[in-house]
This record gives C-alpha cells, sequence and structure tokens, in this order.
C-alpha cells in the first residue's frame, strides 16, 4: 500500500547520519522538528550529485517510498536532491570555506605573482558560450599570445570534475613537449545564479587551483559573484574580459614605454657629456690667452738674438782686430825666405824622383824587361815563366818570346811607347 500510494514523493528536511559506503551508495536520514524519515541514493545518482551531501544541510529529495521487512520501516529511495533554498546554499558555502580556510589553502603567502608577458596561456571555459570569445578578442586586442583552450562543462553534473581535471592537467603539460607548456591559467565562467555556480565552490575544484604549479587567474561569475575558486586562485578577476586585461599588457603602452626608456638612456648617456662639454668651456674660459702666455718668452727670445746678433758683431771686429795685429807682425823677407826653403825641397825631391825612375836608365842603353801583367822582371826564373815578355827600349817596346829548347820562336815585334815618366810629387810651401 505504502508503495502503491506514494509512489512519487518530494521531501524536505535536514540530512543527518550521511554515510557513503564502499559501494558508493549514500545512506542518510532526513528529520525536522516533528519526524524522521531513512532514505537511501544509489551509487549511479549518488555520484552525479552536484555537491557533497554533509550532516546539518537542508535539501530537497525526490524519490519513491519502499518498504524494508528486514527492520519493519520504510525509507524513500531518492533519484536527486538538491540544497532547500540560498540560505542552505550559503551556510554549506560558508562552512566549506571555513573548514578550507583552516587548511591554509586561502593564505595570501601561497598567492604567486602573475608573469608579465606570458607566452602561453591556458584557459578553462566552456568552448561554446561568450566567456572563450570575449577573452580571445581582449587578448588579440591588447598582446596576441598562443592560447590553449581546455572545454568543460562549466555548470551541472560532472562539471566540477571536469574543471578540476582540467586544471590539474595544464600543470601536468611537460616544459619543451609537443604541447606548449601555459606560463598562466585563466579558470573563466560568465555570471549566475549561486546554484550556477555552485561547481566553482566544490571542494575538488578549489584543491585542483591551489595546488596547481601555475599561477591561476579566477574569472567567475560578474563583480558581484563570489566562489571559493577566487580565495584560492592566485589572482581574482570581477570578469572574464577583465582576466584577459590583468593577464597581459598593451602592446603599443608597452612599446610606447620602451622607446620612452631608450630616450632616457640616451640622454642620460649623453648628459654627462654635455656637462664635460660645458666644463670643460668653463674653464677654457677662465684659461689665460696664447699670446699672453707665449709674450714673456717671446720677448725673452727677442733679447736673446738681439744679444747674440751683437756678439757676432763684436766677435768679428775682434777677430778682424786680431788679424790685423798678426799680419802686422809678418815681413816680407820672412816670407821670401820660408819660399826659397820650399824651392829647394822640391827640386831636391824631383831630382830623387828622377834617379829612382827606371826607365831613367834607358837612356844609357839599358832595357827594362815585363812580364804579361806589366811587372817589371828581375831575374831569369821570372822572365822564363811567362809566355810573352816586353823588352822596354829607350824608343819603345818589342814583344819577344822565352826560349823554348834551341829554337828561338820569334814574337810578333810591335812597337810600344815607353811609359810617361810620373809627375813628382809637390812639396808643400809651408
Amino acid at each position: 500500500m505504502v508503495e502503491d500510494r506514494f509512489g512519487f514523493v518530494r521531501i524536505r528536511g535536514e540530512l543527518s547520519g550521511v554515510k557513503r559506503a564502499a559501494s558508493g551508495h549514500l545512506y542518510l536520514s532526513l528529520k525536522d522538528e516533528n519526524a524522521r524519515i531513512d532514505g537511501v541514493m544509489w551509487r549511479g545518482n549518488a555520484q552525479r550529485l552536484g555537491f557533497q551531501p554533509e550532516d546539518g544541510l537542508e535539501v530537497i529529495v525526490t524519490g519513491k517510498l519502499t518498504t524494508y521487512p528486514g527492520r519493519s520501516n520504510y525509507q524513500v529511495v531518492i533519484d536527486r536532491m538538491e540544497i532547500a533554498g540560498e540560505g542552505a546554499l550559503l551556510a554549506l558555502l560558508a562552512k566549506t570555506k571555513a573548514r578550507l580556510e583552516a587548511e591554509g589553502l586561502f593564505d595570501s603567502a601561497r598567492k604567486r605573482r602573475l608573469p608579465f608577458v606570458p607566452r602561453v596561456i591556458g584557459v578553462v571555459t566552456s568552448p561554446t558560450g561568450a566567456v572563450i570569445r570575449d577573452i580571445l578578442h581582449r587578448l588579440a586586442d591588447r598582446f596576441p599570445v598562443h592560447v590553449l583552450v581546455w572545454p568543460v562543462l562549466v555548470q551541472g553534473q560532472g562539471a566540477a570534475e571536469q574543471v578540476a581535471a582540467a586544471v590539474r592537467g595544464f600543470g601536468a603539460i611537460s616544459p619543451g613537449g609537443p604541447v606548449p607548456r601555459p606560463d598562466l591559467v585563466i579558470v573563466a565562467r560568465g555570471g549566475g545564479s549561486i546554484e550556477d555556480l555552485w561547481s566553482f565552490n566544490e571542494e575538488i575544484v578549489v584543491r585542483a587551483v591551489a595546488t596547481s604549479p601555475i599561477p591561476v587567474i579566477s574569472a567567475v561569475g560578474h563583480e558581484t559573484d563570489t566562489t571559493l575558486v577566487d580565495f584560492a586562485a592566485d589572482l581574482r578577476a570581477p570578469t572574464p574580459t577583465a582576466a584577459a586585461e590583468i593577464a597581459v599588457p598593451v602592446r603599443e603602452e608597452l612599446a610606447a614605454q620602451l622607446a620612452e626608456l631608450a630616450l632616457r638612456q640616451r640622454r642620460a648617456v649623453a648628459r654627462p657629456l654635455q656637462l664635460g662639454r660645458e666644463r670643460l668651456a668653463a674653464r677654457a674660459e677662465r684659461l689665460p690667452q696664447p699670446q699672453a702666455l707665449f709674450s714673456p718668452h717671446s720677448q725673452r727670445l727677442d733679447q736673446a738674438a738681439e744679444r747674440l746678433r751683437r756678439a757676432l758683431v763684436d766677435r768679428t771686429r775682434l777677430a778682424e782686430s786680431q788679424l790685423q795685429r798678426s799680419g802686422g807682425r809678418l815681413s816680407l823677407p820672412l816670407l821670401e825666405a820660408r819660399l826659397d826653403r820650399a824651392k829647394e825641397r822640391l827640386a831636391g825631391l824631383a831630382r830623387l824622383h828622377a834617379s829612382l825612375n827606371p826607365d831613367a836608365v834607358l837612356q844609357r842603353g839599358y832595357v827594362r824587361v815585363t812580364g804579361t801583367d806589366g811587372a817589371t822582371l828581375t831575374t831569369r826564373a821570372d822572365a822564363a815563366a811567362q809566355a810573352a815578355l816586353t823588352l822596354h827600349f829607350r824608343d819603345g817596346g818589342l814583344e819577344v818570346a822565352p826560349l823554348d829548347g834551341s829554337r828561338p820562336i820569334a814574337a810578333p815585334a810591335r812597337a810600344r811607347a815607353a811609359p810617361k815618366p810620373p809627375v813628382p810629387e809637390q812639396g808643400k810651401l809651408l
């Protein structure tokens, strides 16, 4: 009768005695201030729950009543379970937040600085919504980078598991592999109710974001929406578009800043040179004029040149005077006597030269014999060793040859002029 009369029921109550068996089935009780009823949720339906059932949580369950003869009681077999009202969701959210915060998952010391210009950005979001289009468009306008999109469900059954798997998947990419590893991850979803955003409050997603080796920006919902992922991420963006603006700078502004820095650098380099020129010009103005520096020396040089000129003139005059005095002491007889002695010496040398001239004896009938080299021969052996001989007479030379055996070999006679006697050396007069 119970199963026939109450085939479909909808019950609101507070969870109590929640227990998940090893088989995956979920056993619990629903109660209010007046009554209590047992419930069971089979593994297939329990795995599709969008939240973690806990004691004290007010829920609304949908299912059918059935009896359990073994204990003589009845229970509700739950097909669907949802949190009863926004207040209950907020209470569950506060409870989960307090528990995770106590573990240190939201500590500011865990927050990391975002890369200034990421080369690759990973985006975890729905591939068909407006969110991914807004992010890609904003990135293209500001600073085009390589974007990897990991498509996931962003609400409903299985959304939390897919988001957590995507965050962990980006972190598991090896650097330098065929798929580039992101330098930054954006977890994004558009706005919605607390029920729509509940997947981003699930513990599995919060832990995946908190333990990600890559910095994460949370961009879930609008500016007024808050999820637990916002506290676990390294930075919260009010909107997905704002997340793209935070992720990269404006390329044109960055180029302008670099140009300004380059200009300042050139000015900084040129400034010491300019200051040096100014200081040098100021010091040069204080230096005396070159004419003022050289004038005393030029004047002393002129004075020295004038003294030298006068000294040379005086020296010349003194030398002339000394020459005149010395010339006055010289007499003509003394000069004539010196000249006669010089002539006598010259005549004696001439007589000596004439007596020593080998050709002078030729005038008295003697003959001088020379070899082929023109050297005078004084022995018979020297003459016999010559191929030809020249006999020098008073009136010329005669070419002959030495005897060969008993017959003389005639040599052609060739008149040869007698060598001129050398000019006697002139002696010195003084």
